[in-house]
């Protein structure tokens, strides 16, 4: 059976992850750090991944670069006495993932746009990459495209900042299928309520 060109295009990809193209991926990283934060780009780096989550090569869409620093959250130091393990400094993880700050900033950078969806490009010590996917909801081209016409919705509007994006889910805990998934949705603060009410309860 023949490989499509975007079967060919993700294997092209893959091969600068590894070994054999070190030298690649160090030079593409070099270029990477000295451009700005949001850097839009004239056509995504992996095509083939762009076009499996809706990038289509028309007028309305838009795709930017993120650099998002990696690892927990950092805080300053506390001057005043607290116990160490109640300062809060060191270990402060987020409950977000980088993919879904790099789409937040992606929509901050461009507010007449909506983010459509985000994946991977790229990391270091230091940084991670992603290439988000922006739509422009005012576009004929995507008011007239049945499969993108929902996004012109008003009930999309700041679609990033209310967790619907795929990597805003994901973090919401409604892509979870494992045990005890039931406990947590669809509200988790409700299970939360009803646990407390039942902790100390009196069983005669």
């Amino acid at each position: 059976m023949t490989a499509s060109a975007y079967r060919y295009m993700a294997r092209s990809f893959q091969e600068t992850l590894g070994d054999e193209g070190s030298e690649r991926r160090h030079e593409r990283l070099l270029t990477w750090r000295r451009e700005n934060t949001v850097t839009r780009l004239e056509r995504p780096t992996r095509l083939d991944r762009a076009r499996a989550i809706g990038f289509r090569a028309k007028g309305g869409f838009v795709v930017v670069r993120v650099r998002v620093r990696r690892g927990g959250q950092r805080k300053r130091a506390i001057i005043a006495g607290r116990r160490p393990k109640h300062k809060g400094i060191n270990k402060m993880t987020l409950s977000k993932s980088l993919r879904w700050i790099a789409e937040e900033r992606a929509q901050k950078h461009y507010p007449n746009l909506e983010v459509l969806n985000s994946y991977w490009v790229g990391e270091d010590g230091k940084q991670k990459f992603f290439e988000i996917i922006l739509v422009d909801p005012a576009a004929p081209e995507i008011r007239a495209d049945t499969k993108l016409a929902w996004i012109t919705a008003p009930n999309q509007k700041g679609r990033v900042y209310r967790g619907l994006t795929s990597a805003g889910k994901e973090g919401r805990g409604l892509r979870w299928k494992g045990k005890g998934a039931e406990r947590f949705r669809p509200s988790y603060a409700a299970n939360r309520r009803d646990t407390r009410r039942t902790q100390y309860k009196v069983i005669p």
